[in-house]
């Protein structure tokens, strides 16, 4: 079996540590070759608003470029490249792809099973930084940590702060609801109970587990989540049932006063609505990391708000994050080469 192996990274995801992995379990007899692509100091392009490859979210990278890169090997490692049916006609050699991601958003799923190329992922790669990072952003928020670095940084002590008409809140005494159970959801709720704050999840396709049964967590619908919790904290995937679900009518059912926070995909947002709720002061704030656009256009409405706090899409973002998804595409690459089952197909 061939063993040639094209390996398309980025400046987060680098093709070098992809090359370490799979040397170190599969030895120097493989042939690799590496393409480093820009990202994340160029942006890449987002599906969610219109693309030229139909079917594709969040990928980098020229068509024709990329499959001169990949020529006739017949292993891809990718995290960002673009894989369309127009491509993979142009690459008959090719028979398995790794996606360093937890959805294979930049790979035509249907061509590739058209064309009898298996394809695997890395689901929760990034679990741990993202649920760290929620915990943040609810914490500058509930805690006031935002509004207290913006005011000092801009020459005002807000001594108001402490006010107790105006002090923030502790997790300890509010009610928080996960929208989404997966791998990032189930572990935020982990790092939750160490609050004491009451917890709801909101996901109809799966069950809580046992412990978190055992410890209190509540398995509600969405609208009663909606209606209880003092945070809404977003994780779940972008589909055609969740694109746009935190509309009008949701927002409507929210608790007044509430904190949106949303660390999983911008397009489950009617921005919007949004941006109405927000400025009429019956959402408390919202904490956002991700956007259906990206980057943000510079007279976005949300960017004028008080109560909003904005981060670029950087949640997932961390050393560990890298290590993580190489090791797991290493072991893949391996078993496939050994003629053994994969772990995580898509």
């Amino acid at each position: 079996m061939s063993s040639s192996i094209a390996i398309v990274g980025d400046r987060f995801m680098l093709p070098s540590v992809f090359a370490e992995k799979i040397t170190a379990v599969c030895g120097n007899g493989v042939d690799i070759r590496l393409l480093e692509q820009p990202w994340p100091d160029e942006p890449m392009e987002h599906g969610y608003a219109g693309s030229k490859l139909d079917g594709l979210k969040e990928f980098m990278g020229d068509p024709d470029e990329v499959a001169e890169f990949i020529g006739d090997a017949a292993l891809l490692v990718t995290h960002l490249a673009p894989i369309s049916r127009s491509m993979l006609e142009r690459l008959p050699n090719l028979k398995f792809i790794a996606v360093s991601r937890g959805g294979p958003v930049n790979i035509d799923m249907q061509a590739t099973r058209d064309h009898g190329v298996i394809v695997v992922n890395t689901p929760g790669r990034n679990a741990s930084a993202v649920a760290e990072f929620t915990i943040g952003a609810i914490l500058a928020e509930t805690r006031l940590i935002r509004s207290g670095h913006e005011s000092l940084r801009g020459g005002e002590w807000r001594g108001d702060l402490y006010r107790a008409d105006r002090t923030g809140r502790e997790l300890g005494e509010m009610t928080v609801g996960i929208v989404g159970y997966g791998a990032i959801g189930t572990r935020v709720v982990k790092l939750l109970k160490a609050f004491g704050c009451k917890i709801l999840v909101a996901d109809p396709y799966v069950q809580l587990s046992a412990q978190d049964r055992n410890d209190g967590v509540e398995h509600v619908a969405l609208a009663d989540l909606l209606a209880r919790a003092d945070v809404i904290s977003l994780h779940a995937r972008v589909t055609s049932e969740t694109a746009g679900f935190i509309d009008r009518a949701a927002l409507a059912q929210v608790k007044p006063g509430a904190l949106l926070v949303n660390t999983a995909r911008g397009p489950l947002i009617d921005y919007k609505a949004l941006f109405e709720v927000l400025s009429s002061g019956r959402l408390g704030g919202a904490m956002l990391d991700t956007f259906a656009v990206e980057p943000v256009p510079l007279d976005w409405p949300l960017l004028q708000l008080a109560n909003v706090t904005l981060t670029p899409h950087i949640a997932g973002a961390s050393l560990r994050t890298v290590t993580i998804a190489a090791d797991r595409v290493a072991e893949e690459v391996r078993r496939y080469l050994a003629g053994e089952p994969p772990l995580n197909p898509c």
